[in-house]
């Protein structure tokens, strides 16, 4: 997967913005304000997923290029390595997890929105 992948699949999502919050360089998806994943913009070695935190530990057990989240959480949050040998389908669905983890946690009237 490449930047641009990781770029159109994130925007394809409902209510997601693309921000830039931590400077130039770290490119940020949210939803409804909400953070679910980042990356380094310059070199898109990794991103970063919110995750179940049980899932988080059984993730970063069974896959090398899973590991606690740099600079964030790490009980809720995941780093992926984007050179690792993890399928483009499971990080996108990660991703999804991720998104819809963030979605969850939002008021009713948020999520309904969302949902339109």
């Amino acid at each position: 997967m490449n930047i641009e992948q990781f770029r159109e699949y994130c925007l394809s999502l409902p209510g997601v913005t693309e921000e830039f919050p931590f400077g130039e360089q770290t490119l940020v998806y949210k939803v409804s304000g909400k953070l679910f994943t980042l990356t380094d913009i310059e070199s898109f070695e990794s991103i970063n997923l919110k995750c179940d935190p049980d899932e988080a530990v059984e993730l970063r057990e069974r896959y090398e290029g899973v590991t606690p989240g740099y600079h964030m959480n790490k009980k809720h949050w995941n780093t992926v390595d984007m050179h690792s040998n993890i399928s483009n389908k499971l990080i996108l669905e990660w991703i999804k997890n991720s998104y819809d983890l963030v979605v969850a946690s939002l008021p009713k009237k948020e999520r309904e929105k969302l949902a339109q």
